[in-house]
C-alpha cells in the first residue's frame, strides 16, 4: 500500500490555475494506478482523475475534462494534478489514493486517504 500526502492547495482566483502535488510514501508506487478526488462542503467525495502506473493512461470526469491534467512522476513517488480555468465549483478538499485497475478500466479507490489539501477558488 501506498501513504500519500498532499499540498499545494490554496486560495485562487477564478481563471487561474494550480498545480497539486501528492507524495506517497512506499516502495510499491510504481506498480499502483493513482487518482484524485475532492470532497466539497456538505457533499461525498467525488472521482477526479485517475493514470495508470506507467502513465499511457488517463481518465477524467466530465466537469473537470479539459481543463485538469494528471501527471506522474515514479522516480519521485509522486502524482500531480495541474487545475487551469479554476471555477468557484471546483472548490473543495483534494485527495488522492490508489485505485484499482484492472483490464485498462479505473476502479475503486484503495485506502489509505490522505489529509488533503484545501482548494478555494473565489474573487
Amino acid at each position: 500500500q501506498v501513504q500519500p500526502v498532499e499540498s499545494g492547495g490554496r486560495l485562487v482566483q477564478p481563471g487561474g490555475s494550480l498545480r497539486l502535488s501528492c507524495v506517497a510514501s512506499g516502495r510499491a508506487f510504481s506498480r499502483y494506478a493513482m487518482a484524485w478526488y475532492r470532497q466539497a462542503p456538505g457533499q461525498e467525495r467525488s472521482f477526479v482523475a485517475a493514470i495508470d502506473w506507467n502513465s499511457v493512461r488517463t481518465y477524467y470526469a466530465d466537469h473537470v475534462k479539459g481543463r485538469f491534467i494528471i501527471t506522474r512522476e515514479n522516480t519521485k513517488n509522486t502524482v500531480y494534478l495541474q487545475m487551469n480555468n479554476l471555477k468557484a465549483e471546483d472548490t473543495a478538499i483534494y485527495f488522492c489514493t490508489a485505485v484499482e485497475y484492472t483490464d485498462y478500466i479505473f476502479g475503486e479507490p484503495r485506502p489509505p486517504w490522505g489529509q488533503g489539501t484545501q482548494v478555494t477558488v473565489s474573487s
